[in-house]
């Protein structure tokens, strides 16, 4: 088994398929569900397949985010991502080192209807590896 997606509920498509584009996501199907309803099918550059699916259903009205922590996305540089992302018009937060400065490095980002974002540089040597239990 794998984890195939992460599917998100957005308010405006257009703003929403604005923002993911400049965070780096290129679109690769639409299909539409009826009632002017669809899901858009986005992956990053190096990933193989589909990663995030964006949720239109225009007649359920506005987002509310209730329960949802965040979606995490790997970054080579931070600092260059950050950088990038301000030039593009986005807001992402200041670099923070939560497990100090030999830890990952990471940066907060909000997308249009309040989806937490947490873009990740890890340190020299990758991600924690973890034994099964």
């Amino acid at each position: 088994m794998k984890t195939i997606l992460f599917a998100y509920r957005v308010t405006d498509l257009d703003r929403s398929l604005a923002f993911y584009r400049t965070v780096g996501y290129t679109e690769l199907g639409t299909v539409p569900i009826g009632d002017g309803s669809s899901l858009v099918w986005l992956k990053l550059a190096d990933e193989q397949s589909v990663s995030l699916e964006l949720v239109h259903r225009p007649a359920d009205g506005k987002v509310e985010i209730s329960g949802f922590e965040h979606l995490a996305i790997e970054v080579d540089s931070l600092s260059d991502t950050i950088e990038r992302l301000t030039q593009a018009g986005l807001e992402p937060g200041a670099e923070e080192h939560p497990a100090g400065p030999d830890g990952p490095k990471i940066s907060w980002l909000i997308d249009p209807d309040g989806y937490r974002i947490e873009l990740v540089e890890w340190p020299a040597g990758g991600a924690p590896q973890f034994e099964e239990a």
